[in-house]
């Protein structure tokens, strides 16, 4: 018997079909959906406006209900009007990978959108390596991953970031399963800062991991406040997914950025302000009034309003997506309690929180459970495949490569005292500056007793007495939060059996 997803993939191939229209072509053919912006650019309100992770169903074998299902979609497409535009994800030599979008021709402002995302093909694709097809308006949300053939259906769902991590989701596990790399979920950037002494100049490769809210956009994209006049500077990357070799080199696979714009204002951000209030950047679910003002901290459509923003439009980014090396890794987490603002890790503790992926649940994931403690390993919940496979994996890939140093870096706050008060809050300055002190070697470290690895004792500008567990807590509260996070950090890890023992044990 025929697989059913390419069955279903082939009626979408011989749909009447408008081919690869120009990026002002769809933004006009998008134009009843438009709200035209201040800034000339277009916004887009969607039915669904978050990811359907609830609805997603990763298939290696098609049940009886997901034949039919896939069945009803092919009798569906007979006929249909679709577009399809073609991209190329990564441009490293030997990566690209090209990849067709179908989109019912009616919501040609999902093709707009993605299509911005990625690169325009050098020269006509004549069989993509993934195919994804979208059907928003499917009386029924369903997201149909089939990884053996690379094909992905989109049923029910107008939200574009749904479109984005179809491709890459597939990137990550096509990376994974015949390169034998790891697909990260994860921005990265370097970093040419002076060294602590002020002699000479260091420069890291810089990956940050971190859930959608925890600030990994943020910190990706920003200049750290260096100073350019004694020529320290940033090199901006990757916002969302890398493909880390075993090398330790990250190959890119974006063009363009698809960031939050919930709060987005110049001062803590502004390179990703600029960015947004471009006329090229397309935007999703953001308030605009009918004068076309828009408003980033009105959040009655969704917290989840999103950009796409021009990354060449940024300052700090060259024509690259790439890093040679990776020579840094953080793991961006937002907590309120006892985690410090930033912690440095051995490679078995950093496989450990890797494994942890700790956070809270964002508006991107769950809106209903937004601001609930959540885990997802390596903080990626577009993985395939079995989960202590990564951390074991990532693991070796660190002992291969000794000069990679870890981090876990904490974006939430220190010191509160749940349903009181919210502690004092690490703000973007404090994260931003932090991260650069580690990167010239400009912080003093202490091994924490309770947690095995090492806090900043002493660093640049930032003051670390603020988030001094001892301001905030009894030595009993601190006793009591630093066992039960212990005793949920052992739960979580003692979850996944073949996880390699000296990660299981790290925390």
């Amino acid at each position: 018997m025929e697989d059913p997803f390419i069955m279903a993939a082939e009626a979408a191939h011989k749909c009447r079909i408008t081919s690869n229209p120009g990026i002002e072509k769809l933004r006009e053919m998008a134009r009843p959906d438009e709200q035209t912006t201040e800034y000339g650019s277009a916004n887009y309100i969607t039915s669904v406006r978050s990811r359907s992770a609830k609805f997603t169903e990763i298939v290696f074998t098609a049940s009886p209900q997901q034949e039919k299902m896939l069945a009803e979609v092919s009798a569906y497409l007979d006929g249909k009007e679709l577009i399809a535009i073609d991209r190329i994800m990564c441009l490293r030599g030997g990566y690209e990978t090209p990849i067709r979008l179908f989109v019912t021709k009616k919501f040609a402002r999902l093709a707009y959108m993605w299509g911005r995302m990625l690169f325009v093909p050098a020269k006509e694709v004549e069989r993509p390596e993934f195919t994804i097809i979208d059907i928003p308006e499917w009386p029924e949300r369903k997201v149909l991953v089939d990884p053996k053939n690379f094909i992905t259906f989109i049923l029910g769902s107008d939200y574009c970031g749904e479109i984005k991590k179809a491709g890459l989701r597939m990137v990550m596990y096509a990376h994974k399963t015949k390169r034998g790399g790891l697909g990260l979920h994860a921005g990265s950037k370097i970093l040419r800062v002076l060294d602590a002494g002020g002699r000479g100049f260091i420069e890291k490769g810089v990956l940050l991991f971190g859930l959608s809210a925890t600030g990994k956009t943020t910190l990706t994209c920003h200049h750290h406040w260096l100073d350019a006049s004694k020529g320290e500077r940033v090199r901006i990357r990757q916002d969302d997914i890398v493909l880390l070799n075993r090398d330790s080199s990250a190959v890119g696979t974006e063009d363009n950025f698809y960031i939050k714009t919930d709060g987005l204002e110049p001062d803590s951000q502004p390179l990703l302000y600029k960015g947004a209030t471009s006329p090229n950047a397309i935007l999703e679910n953001v308030k605009v009034d009918g004068a076309g003002r828009v408003d980033f901290f009105d959040s009655s459509i969704t917290s989840n309003g999103r950009g796409v923003v021009i990354r060449k439009e940024l300052d700090f980014t060259d024509a690259s997506i790439d890093l040679e090396r990776v020579d840094m890794m953080v793991f961006i987490t937002r907590r309120k309690t006892i985690v410090p603002p930033i912690a440095r890790l051995n490679p078995e503790q950093a496989a450990a929180f890797f494994m942890l992926g700790e956070s809270v649940e964002s508006s991107a994931g769950d809106p209903a459970q937004a601001g609930r403690p959540l885990r997802v390993v390596g903080t990626n919940p577009f993985i395939i495949g079995p989960l202590e496979e990564e951390g074991n994996r990532f693991l070796e890939i660190l002992r291969a490569n000794p000069h990679i140093e870890c981090y876990l870096l904490s974006t939430g706050a220190c010191g509160a005292h749940p349903g009181v008060d919210d502690g004092v809050k690490i703000t973007v300055y404090d994260s931003a500056r932090l991260l650069a002190d580690a990167a010239r070697g400009a912080i003093k470290w202490e091994t924490d007793p309770d947690w095995g690895y090492e806090v900043a004792a002493e660093v640049g500008d930032v003051d670390m007495r603020r988030f001094d567990p001892e301001r905030h807590y009894s030595e009993n509260e601190y006793r009591r939060l630093t066992e039960e996070l212990k005793a949920e950090r052992r739960a979580w890890l003692g979850q996944f059996k073949g996880l390699k023992r000296e990660i299981a044990g790290a925390v």
